[in-house]
């Protein structure tokens, strides 16, 4: 069986276009008319990727994306947003609380499948950091798997993106990462976010983690820095 994809699309054409070209391709589909039932299904399938239309009945997409992301079983599921509405806002909200892609329509069925693949890959981890599942940095203790930060044993509430941050500095401490890399790694290629979006994710985690306030280096006109430890 391959991959499982949860299309949740409320325009039966659309669904079924996609579902048939994902099942040439290998993957696994499933569908849902609304977003009422795409909570269900992410919550008891847990899919591999979720394509997620905005204009849904009911529950629209905006609001199914942030459950998605603050529920901790589906929370670390990518996300492709689709929708119709050419509104600048709609695709940033989006990327803010937490999508991994943004597809309008009109689209090609291809490019939506060759999207799919493209976040699939980058969710993989790295080379090297596969076996790595925890990071301790002073008082600062992240687990990976559990997708928890724990600051002197307690909880700190990242986003998704601000652990995803968090995670890549972390993992690279002592090396300077540029915004651009930030935004390849955690966004991924080809995304249209700012390098503003970078630092705006920055200064959250600093708020949040104000051990980290002086820890996270800004190095000018290139990007950010944990020193090793």
């Amino acid at each position: 069986m391959g991959r499982s994809i949860l299309i949740v699309e409320d325009e039966k054409e659309i669904r079924d276009l996609l579902a048939h070209y994902l099942r040439r391709e290998g993957f696994s589909p499933t569908v849902a008319p609304d977003g009422e039932t795409g909570w269900e299904k992410a919550r008891t399938e847990k899919p591999e990727l979720i394509l997620l239309d905005i204009l849904l009945p009911g529950m629209d997409g905006l609001e199914l994306l942030r459950k998605i992301r603050t529920a901790p079983a589906t929370s670390r599921i990518p996300v492709v947003m689709l929708t119709a509405k050419g509104d600048e806002t709609d695709r940033i909200v989006g990327l803010e609380l937490g999508a991994d892609d943004y597809i309008p329509k009109p689209f090609s069925p291809r490019e939506v499948v060759a999207r799919i693949k493209a976040v699939i890959r980058r969710t993989v981890p790295a080379p090297g950091e596969a076996e790595k599942e925890e990071y301790v940095y002073g008082d600062l203790r992240m687990d990976v798997p559990r997708h928890e930060v724990l600051l002197r044993g307690k909880p700190v509430p990242l986003t998704p993106k601000e652990f995803r941050i968090l995670q890549a500095l972390l993992s690279s401490a002592g090396r300077v990462l540029s915004r651009e890399t930030i935004l390849a790694r955690v966004w991924g290629e080809g995304t249209h976010v700012t390098d503003r979006t970078v630092d705006v994710h920055i200064a959250k985690i600093r708020q949040k983690i104000p051990f980290l306030a002086d820890a996270i280096r800004t190095v000018k006109d290139v990007g950010y820095q944990i020193p090793e430890r």
